[in-house]
């Protein structure tokens, strides 16, 4: 669905998002005006917009991975720096892979892996309701959702066979949660973000049961900043997994790999 608008229309409609701080607001008005299905719809969604919500939540969709994933008012945005965490994913797994997706959000990243390879058992899970809800729409017949903190809600069958571990934890220490674009502060939910006092605590507590999950020689994968990534590196290896930092400076993004030794 889509509004047609007049070029007078269109830069009126520029002008608007420009004026309440958009930076691309071309792409983001050619972006509302192609979702909206009438003009009563168009300008909730400006105004929405110019009112400060993210784009994606106006949209209803962000693209990930080449994908168009559904997300909800008041659910994590998946970050595009995400996607390289995704790329390493995508590279250990073996064939088939049993997946899991903590703090699953959108559940974009489990969707992502499961377009990238084939016939994976993927497992999600999320604290947040509202996330769980709409993971389950974009997951589908991929595989099943869970409501609960980590771990707690998955199957034990799970324990000893998971080959790839995938935690896009909240990493921002606390002290900066209020320094953030208004955005993520206000409209996304803040156990998606806060991650403690210096941002590694729930990475550590996944770190800490990872190695009672994962099949042998299967790989824990979480995303941190360049300027926490040696202590996640620590905290990754006094769990017993092998760790790694692997970096993308296109994407501008960090990950730590932790691996269970096969023997």
């Amino acid at each position: 669905m889509s509004v047609p608008l007049s070029p007078f229309a269109l830069s009126s409609l520029v002008t608007s998002l420009r004026s309440a701080g958009c930076v691309f607001a071309e792409d983001e008005a050619d972006l509302i005006a192609a979702t909206a299905a009438g003009p009563v719809e168009l300008a909730a969604m400006v105004e929405r917009r110019v009112a400060g919500h993210p784009l994606e939540h106006v949209l209803g969709w962000a693209e990930f991975s080449g994908l168009r994933i559904a997300v909800d008012p008041g659910v994590f945005v998946p970050r595009r720096r995400t996607e390289f965490l995704i790329r390493q994913a995508a590279q250990l797994a073996p064939s088939p892979a049993v997946v899991v997706d903590l703090c699953c959000g959108s559940g974009a990243l489990g969707a992502a892996l499961a377009a990238a390879l084939d016939g994976i058992e993927l497992h999600a899970s999320d604290v947040e309701p509202a996330a769980v809800r709409c993971a389950r729409r974009n997951v589908g017949g991929l595989g099943r959702v869970y409501e609960g903190d980590l771990f707690a809600p998955l199957p034990d069958s799970l324990r000893g066979r998971v080959d790839v571990l995938l935690a896009n934890v909240p990493y921002v220490p606390t002290g900066d949660v209020a320094l953030l674009p208004a955005e993520a502060r206000v409209h996304e939910p803040l156990v998606a973000l806060d991650g403690g006092g210096d941002g590694l605590d729930v990475m550590r507590r996944v770190a800490a049961e990872a190695p009672r999950w994962l099949a042998p020689g299967g790989s824990l994968l979480v995303e941190t900043s360049e300027r926490q990534a040696e202590r996640a590196e620590e905290a990754v290896g006094g769990s017993g997994l092998v760790p790694r930092v692997v970096t993308s400076d296109e994407l501008y993004a960090t990950v730590v790999i932790g691996t269970l030794p096969a023997d």
